[in-house]
């Protein structure tokens, strides 16, 4: 057993920064779609291939990664994947064609799925048992500051020094955070991978495959309006203003993210409240905006920790591979939700996708109700049949 060394909390400190680093990377051409579909010369929805390319990849490599590397040392995968993600962000910055760009958004996704299936379990590795809850903590707290910060802080340096200084900026943080994990992690060799059998496994659950359909609503509704906000709010407010407005959707994101932490936020009204802030946006003014994006900003801040805590109650007895699945369905989504958006942003217009949005977190939030009463009815009749009359009437017999 490894015992906790405040030796390897710099370890801790480095996984997090990569997860930082991984998020913020895929989400940043939310906010610079516009300067980069002007770049060179496409439809915004075309550019929203961007996040479509990441995902996808990402959902595939999840899995494959995890199954295909169980030999190899974890310290070595890590900070080969971080040197990987800075090469992709350079590669960005120099692209001279689209097509340069989405081979670099390819790499994210191999670099997405392979340091979220390979980081996200080995908190108990470098700190030990009794601090693996504490760490985890501190690792799973990127996801909302990459992904709510991301954003915003993207946005203003793309605004300020185009949108490959930003792209650029990120790939100096990978190869410093490759450094940095290749030099404070300890040696990580191997101990058990997960198995196909086990992921194969997990799907014929109830509570898994629920999961994944609440997830995929979700984060489809979510992703296919997001991914275009910008283009939305460039029409409603000033363009010098909009990197705050992000901001302030960030700050309400991490305030979603301790709520649902808490439990004062559910699956269901975080799935409500997406619902009411894409529909009413593309008729609000520069002050009903802001005070929707709050109102977006907390609702998704919850989602990716309602959707871990359902994975981790459908399948507490193989945690690694329901984040597994866990990723594979929120990347895989993300990326369909970009597409898709970006076809009706195309075909229609962007407040057409906004409330097309809407309308898929309402049936999100119809699911959750749906799974929970079902999980209700077999959770009173698991109880009914162990008690005695139940006993009884399962054998045909009475008391």
């Amino acid at each position: 057993m490894i015992t906790s060394s405040p030796r390897r909390w710099p370890a801790v400190a480095a996984v997090t920064v990569g997860i930082f680093a991984i998020v913020t990377t895929e989400i940043l051409p939310i906010g610079l779609l516009t300067p980069i579909a002007g770049d060179f010369g496409l439809a915004v929805g075309t550019a929203g291939w961007t996040m479509t390319v990441p995902g996808l990849v990402a959902a595939v490599a999840a899995p494959v990664v995890t199954v295909g590397t169980g030999r190899l040392d974890r310290r070595t995968m890590l900070a080969g994947l971080m040197l990987l993600l800075a090469a992709a962000g350079f590669l960005a910055a120099a692209a001279p064609t689209f097509a340069v760009l989405l081979a670099a958004r390819f790499l994210v996704g191999l670099v997405i799925g392979g340091f979220w299936s390979i980081g996200s379990g080995l908190a108990p590795r470098l700190v030990g048992t009794a601090a693996a809850g504490r760490a985890t903590s501190v690792v799973f707290s990127a996801v909302p500051l990459g992904s709510v910060l991301g954003v915003p802080l993207g946005t203003l340096v793309g605004q300020l020094a185009g949108w490959r200084t930003a792209f650029l900026a990120l790939g100096l943080l990978a190869l410093g955070t490759a450094a940095a994990l290749w030099f404070v992690t300890p040696s990580l060799p191997a101990t058990e991978a997960t198995r196909v059998t086990v992921l194969k496994g997990l799907m014929t659950r109830c509570g898994v495959r629920s999961g994944l359909l609440v997830t995929f609503l979700v984060v489809l509704a979510h992703f296919g309006t997001y991914t275009y906000i910008t283009p939305l709010l460039r029409d409603v407010v000033r363009p010098e203003v909009l990197s705050g407005y992000l901001l302030v959707y960030g700050a309400a994101g991490i305030a979603g993210t301790f709520l649902a932490g808490l439990r004062k936020l559910n699956f269901t009204a975080a799935a409500v409240l997406i619902a009411l802030a894409t529909v009413l946006l593309p008729h609000a003014g520069p002050v009903g905006a802001l005070a929707l994006l709050v109102v977006w900003g907390v609702a998704y801040g919850a989602v990716p920790v309602c959707s871990q805590a359902w994975f981790a109650r459908a399948a507490p007895d193989a945690p690694e591979a329901a984040t597994v699945l866990f990723t594979a369905s929120f990347q895989a989504t993300i990326s369909l939700g970009a597409l898709a958006g970006g076809f009706v942003a195309d075909a229609v217009s962007v407040p057409a996708v906004m409330t097309g949005g809407g309308v898929v977190a309402l049936a999100a939030a119809a699911v959750v109700r749906g799974a929970r009463r079902t999980g209700a009815a077999a959770r009173g009749a698991r109880a009914t049949s162990s008690s005695p009359a139940g006993s009884a009437v399962k054998s045909g017999s009475t008391e």
